[in-house]
């Protein structure tokens, strides 16, 4: 595992771009995978600019996401269809048809799970995945439990995860308690990893996580076993580890 601490937010945001932007110069027609949330908008802000001045071209990229909400469909502003395509893609040279997501409003879970890890495989697999992390330790929508689950899945939300995400929708909108998501085998599978963390309220799932024992009950801890993992976190969110 390499750490790299950020003085803020915006260097954080930066140090990530730097990495992603170097994968896709690297190999131009690279799979990435991608997070949403709150957390990684200003990489994805730092990438638009880049893009913008002519320092990266995404036109053979792909892209997989790793979740999406159930039973809400893709123009729904809430969806992460929708907050990908704004604050990402149609902002870049990204192909339509080379970007990935779950489906929320598949009428079969188990057929949607299976076409989603089909997806990931037919392009290759994963040759970066980035990764926010919920306060309660989870990536993607893989919440604590009792075992790593493997492959995609539908997942119910923990009411952490629940109230967490409430701030995003509106006062007496019904915020989803089911969403499909990238299971830990896949992410695992990815070529690199990185992790984005921000804030002192993360610094404390942040010790726990990748400075304490592997454990499902902490899904991203078994980011310490992945041999390319790298943590970017700034100034708070690492202050409670011993760097």
């Amino acid at each position: 595992m390499q750490v790299y601490k950020a003085k803020d937010y915006r260097d954080m945001s930066r140090k990530a771009a730097n990495l992603i932007s170097a994968q896709v110069i690297l190999k131009p027609d690279c799979v990435l995978g991608l997070a949403t949330g709150s957390t990684p908008i200003g990489t994805y802000q730092q990438m638009i600019e880049w893009y913008q001045k002519g320092d990266i071209d995404f036109s053979r990229v792909k892209t997989v996401n790793l979740d999406e909400y159930k039973g809400i469909s893709n123009e729904n502003p809430q969806s992460y269809h929708y907050f990908m395509k704004t604050q990402f893609f149609q902002h870049i040279n990204i192909r339509e048809d080379q970007s990935y997501l779950p489906e929320g409003m598949a009428e079969e879970e188990k057929a949607e799970c299976e076409r989603y890890d089909n997806v990931i495989s037919r392009l290759g697999g994963i040759d970066l995945q980035l990764l926010g992390l919920g306060h309660n330790g989870h990536i993607g929508f893989n919440e604590p439990g009792d075992a790593f689950q493997l492959g995609t899945h539908c997942v119910a939300l923990s009411d952490s995860t629940i109230k967490a995400n409430s701030r995003l929708f509106a006062k007496g909108e019904k915020v989803p308690e089911q969403a499909y998501t990238v299971g830990m085998k896949t992410i695992m599978q990815a070529g690199k990893i990185l992790c984005i963390v921000s804030g002192s309220d993360k610094a404390e799932i942040v010790k726990k996580a990748f400075f304490g024992p592997v454990t499902p009950a902490v899904p991203a801890s078994i980011l310490q076993l992945h041999p390319d993992f790298i943590l970017i976190g700034d100034e708070e969110a690492l202050s409670m580890c011993q760097l």
